[in-house]
């Protein structure tokens, strides 16, 4: 297993447990994200935001992994991001969506590239149609 594959491993597990300091720890400083529902995210602190209001969304939240890579320095992690909507969840312009209560098992995938031990790049991938069809926020998707 290689650095990056370990870091990815990390993050997720961080993310997934809320542990947010540690979280921010494994991006540096000026590590950027690109986020299916809010674009470019930059700064370790802002990264760790963007998860955390997710989370908070979704408290019981669970990653079921499916395939994971490793390519040079960067891991990729395919699998599915489950979990229950019990907190509101932030669209993407802003506006709070209250809780719909309902259980999501969307499928996902990230990279991380990493650096010096540390994660600069993150791009996360969902099917935000299939997503907020499950939330039942899509009328006809449910």
């Amino acid at each position: 297993m290689g650095e990056a594959r370990e870091v990815m491993n990390r993050i997720t597990d961080a993310l997934f447990r809320q542990a947010w300091d540690e979280a921010a720890k494994l991006y540096s400083s000026d590590a950027v994200a690109d986020t299916p529902d809010k674009g470019e995210v930059r700064g370790n602190d802002d990264i760790v935001a963007w998860n955390k209001e997710l989370i908070d969304a979704f408290p019981d939240a669970k990653y079921e992994p499916v395939n994971e890579y490793e390519a040079g320095n960067t891991a990729i992690d395919e699998g599915f991001f489950v979990g229950t909507n019990t907190g509101p969840l932030q669209g993407p312009t802003g506006e709070t969506i209250p809780a719909t209560g309902k259980r999501v098992r969307a499928r996902a995938v990230d990279l991380a590239t990493v650096e010096n031990g540390v994660i600069t790049s993150h791009r996360f991938y969902f099917d935000q149609l299939d997503f907020l069809g499950q939330l039942g926020l899509m009328e006809g998707t449910e």
